[in-house]
């Protein structure tokens, strides 16, 4: 199976860092967040990766090359202006069978077989990766009615939201659903794929997931490498 992995975005929540390397560059632990993922996805199974890149594309392909290093072939994308997250996917040759997509800054340990076997039991179109995510409130949050007086009044309280991971399961036939050169992101494609009444299904997982797109979140990922570390060694081995 081919995974596409979204790696051309100029991470501008994530300056000053990203002016000197892009985003899935990062290093997280020994090593870039996005060799993390690569190496995950051939433990489970993912035979060829085709990175879409942008941004200081030149910094990934010198890194990465065609894969030979990580034992799977890697190829290229490239996307001359930004395009949001799902417009490049348009671009990459040869997606005639189901595929995955997913953003290049993703740490997990999400069984990405399960996902896929998800997807296809589902007969789905396409299946999103879902996660319960807390969001901490910083500030004492008011209620009031419409003349002012206060009817609740609490602090700092916590929200749970189900939030995409940025993991697609995808069928070539959504392709047909992305318009070509402009700007076009994945609520986008979703929209449109339930508009056109296609069967969009979710996979809720319940293990770890961390996007490193903000500085406290890749500081998070710093202090909580730990507790994947078995977990990667097995995807270094694996690769």
């Amino acid at each position: 199976m081919k995974a596409i992995i979204l790696a051309g975005g100029i991470g501008s929540r994530l300056a000053p860092y990203t002016t000197i390397l892009p985003k899935p560059l990062m290093p997280v632990g020994e090593m870039p967040i996005l060799e993390l993922l690569i190496r995950s996805l051939k433990k489970h199974d993912i035979n060829q990766i085709t990175l879409s890149v942008g941004y200081l594309s030149s910094l990934i392909m010198a890194y990465l090359g065609d894969g030979e290093k990580l034992n799977i072939p890697i190829e290229y994308s490239h996307e001359s202006e930004p395009l949001g997250t799902a417009a490049p996917l348009a671009l990459v040759d040869g997606i005639d069978s189901t595929f995955m997509a997913m953003n290049g800054d993703l740490l997990t340990d999400l069984d990405f077989r399960k996902i896929v076997a998800h997807h296809r039991a589902n007969q789905a179109d396409a299946t999103i990766g879902i996660y319960k995510r807390e969001v901490k409130i910083d500030f004492g949050v008011i209620k009031a009615d419409p003349n002012g007086r206060l009817t609740d009044y609490i602090e700092k309280p916590s929200f749970h939201y189900l939030v995409s991971m940025g993991v697609y399961v995808l069928e070539p036939s959504v392709l047909d659903f992305i318009p070509r050169q402009t700007r076009f992101d994945f609520p986008d494609l979703m929209k449109a794929l339930m508009a056109a009444n296609k069967r969009v299904c979710g996979y809720i997982h319940s293990g770890y997931w961390l996007d490193i797109g903000r500085p406290d979140d890749y500081l998070r990922a710093q202090n909580e490498l730990p507790l994947l570390a078995s977990y990667y060694q097995e995807a270094k081995a694996a690769a």
